[in-house]
């Protein structure tokens, strides 16, 4: 029988991560070739097969992929036959991470396979991106990622948040720390550039790139048979803002900090934070939302500056942040994922390791 953080409640921990090398290219592969392995991988690491999996969820986009249901096509890659137990979100893993999560709740599966996948390469991401926007008054102006992102930039630093100097030590500790990370698409000395819109040069940009990630979810004694240090989901939550970016303020992201209080991630201290920042000036934004000071350790992975898949870069932050309780690096840790233009839908979890 599971056990229960409270009423109703089921102790649900991640006991697995994999993600692949992201790369700025992947022409000779598939989606399915590109997830396959991190599917293998995670399956490996718990000695579970398909057929043990109580339900599978996916987060990936049509947009990119340019073809309606493509995400019935990465299905070869998990197995649906004998049928299974599967749904898709159309958003960032970390959103399918959650439907997983309720699904366990409910008692109706005690393990979870998730995964999620982009490949941003074959297009132009900064257009296809427009269309998460509202479809009468911004949309048809065509304000890409990046210019949005800008404005964002500007009113940090108008409102004397932030100046250039600090975003470019945002990007300059990011790929620092992406040194000792082997899946990072860029890493080490990497110059600032050009401005690409400003107030933002490349370095406060993300790169391009495709990859894959998974993660698997059990729950009580289960997790602990999987996995020898079980990354506890102790609380997760996510809001949304107000569609229009005209009545926001783009200083600042309510929804953050209103999900990670409900996550109780305001409760007790944490030690690391992977944030979901693929813009340096959202760095900003989150540390205030969130109340992160220095004693907190930022994306230790080097975070979305430095990889970010688009639809996996939200669950990758999850990953990463389960691995560092999995291997002893961290005993509390906040995992956040975005969605939509200027932090517009936000997802904060806390994951606790077992008391050592």
């Amino acid at each position: 029988m599971a056990e229960h953080t409270g009423p109703g409640t089921r102790d649900v921990a991640i006991v697995a991560f994999g993600q692949t090398d992201h790369r700025r290219t992947s022409d000779e592969l598939s989606e399915v070739e590109m997830l396959m392995p991190v599917l293998h991988e995670v399956l490996a690491a718990t000695g579970l097969k398909t057929s043990d999996i109580g339900f599978t969820c996916s987060g990936s986009s049509d947009y990119l992929a340019g073809r309606a249901f493509s995400f019935t096509m990465a299905l070869d890659g998990v197995g649906a036959w004998p049928p299974i137990s599967e749904s898709h979100v159309e958003m960032d893993g970390a959103w399918a991470l959650y439907e997983a999560w309720v699904k366990l709740q409910t008692g109706e599966a005690d393990t979870a396979l998730v995964y999620s996948y982009g490949k941003s390469s074959p297009g132009s991401v900064r257009d296809v991106l427009t269309r998460q926007l509202d479809p009468y008054y911004l949309a048809p102006l065509w304000p890409d990622s990046v210019a949005l992102a800008a404005l964002q930039a500007q009113a940090l630093i108008d409102a004397g948040d932030t100046d250039e100097p600090a975003l470019a030590g945002v990007a300059a500790r990011s790929r620092d720390a992406a040194r000792a990370n082997s899946r990072a698409q860029l890493g080490g000395s990497v110059p600032q550039g050009d401005y690409v819109v400003r107030p933002l040069r490349t370095g406060d940009c993300p790169p391009i790139g495709d990859g894959a990630a998974a993660v698997i979810l059990a729950a009580g004694e289960r997790a602990r048979e999987l996995c020898a240090r079980p990354a506890w989901i102790r609380g997760i939550d996510h809001r949304i803002e107000a569609h229009s970016l005209g009545v926001r303020d783009l200083t600042d992201s309510p929804s953050t900090r209103l999900a990670a209080e409900r996550a109780g991630a305001f409760l007790r201290p944490v030690d690391t934070a992977e944030l979901h920042a693929p813009f340096t000036s959202q760095e900003i934004v989150l540390r205030k939302a969130l109340r992160l000071g220095d004693e907190v350790t930022v994306n230790p992975s080097g975070g979305a500056l430095t990889a970010n898949p688009v639809m996996a870069a939200g669950l990758i932050r999850l990953g990463e942040a389960a691995a560092r309780v999995h291997r002893g690096a961290s005993d509390r840790a906040l995992a956040h994922a975005t969605s939509g233009p200027c932090l517009q839908q936000n997802l904060v979890a806390v994951l606790e390791g077992d008391p050592r």
